[in-house]
């Protein structure tokens, strides 16, 4: 572009960029530009997580080996240490502190492993999904990944230590009299409905434990109180019945002692479905669903600011 000056010289200026006047958002979008580690849509972010489903499980069995690596004898903690908490919870809360009150000796010890054992397997999913973000944060910074494997790889290494867990239960139950019966054909489905459960609840920590590092100190004490309330080791109704009945109720739908009280009706003979709260199974199940998808989308809805900041 020319123009004549004064003195009859031409003079030349710079041509008007074709992006004069374009804001930043208008310039990406010109040139096919996305912001990094933007958040994708809820049903693309499915499609990666289930892409990468080799990673989430390879990273589960390599956390699990991992866990018990530097003991002598090794994995077999993953059932040493629930059972070795069943026999101290036996001698303080079945021997002195007699909780076993209505339930025989056959069926209270099955009742108390079995307890320990499930609500275990939760335990150590939350407090997993707790440091899933904050504890592994140059894996977060350094790949794109969707964060969402982080959690949920963390629960699935707690349900592969549960099922090792499960032979040492099998033999438990068996020792006192409660044999294989068709009953037993529901652990699956109560295994799946509280890795869901537990699955969701994972990435709900996960999020706030990314944003309150600190809320992994915090949780010991939410957990022990948690536990203490869901009937790991005494049976709620018996324990309540000079209670009013509401009480017994509330502590009866709580996840933590549906999922542990559908497991000791499967397991163990002694224990029927009077001990059950009602509608047992559909509680069971819309605990599942109701933390499972509400978990995800609320862990999706940060997935652009784990790891900053």
């Amino acid at each position: 572009m020319s123009e004549t000056t004064h003195d009859g010289s031409v003079a030349l200026s710079d041509r008007p960029s074709p992006d004069e006047g374009l804001s930043p958002a208008e310039l990406a979008a010109k040139y096919g530009l996305a912001v990094s580690g933007a958040r994708p849509g809820l049903g693309e972010y499915v499609a990666q997580l289930w892409g990468r489903r080799h990673f989430i499980l390879a990273f589960s069995q390599a956390k699990l080996t991992a866990q018990y690596s530097q003991a002598k004898l090794g994995q077999l903690w993953q059932v040493a240490t629930p059972l070795l908490n069943a026999l101290v919870y036996f001698l303080i809360f079945g021997l002195i502190l007699k909780a076993d009150r209505g339930m025989d000796r056959e069926v209270y010890i099955p009742f108390l492993v079995t307890g320990v054992f499930v609500f275990t397997f939760t335990q150590s999913s939350v407090m997993a999904g707790v440091r899933a973000v904050s504890g592994n944060l140059g894996l977060v910074r350094a790949l794109h990944f969707p964060r969402a494997s982080l959690p949920i790889s963390f629960s699935l290494q707690q349900l592969q230590q549960l099922l090792f867990s499960m032979i040492v239960l099998f033999i438990v139950a068996v020792a006192f009299g409660s044999y294989p019966r068709l009953s037993w054909l529901l652990i699956p489905p109560v295994l799946a409905l509280q890795f869901l459960f537990n699955t969701g609840l994972a990435m709900i920590m996960a999020r706030m434990g990314a944003k309150t590092p600190d809320l992994a100190q915090l949780m010991p004490f939410v957990m022990r109180t948690w536990m203490y309330a869901s009937g790991v080791m005494f049976s709620i109704p018996l324990m309540l019945a000079e209670h009013p009945k509401w009480i017994a109720d509330v502590l009866q739908w709580n996840p933590a002692a549906i999922y542990m009280d559908l497991m000791r009706f499967a397991l163990i003979d002694g224990y029927g479905s009077e001990n059950l709260p009602p509608h047992v199974w559909a509680v069971a199940g819309g605990w599942a669903a109701l933390v499972a998808l509400g978990g995800f989308v609320y862990f999706w809805k940060a997935e652009e600011r784990y790891g900053r900041g």
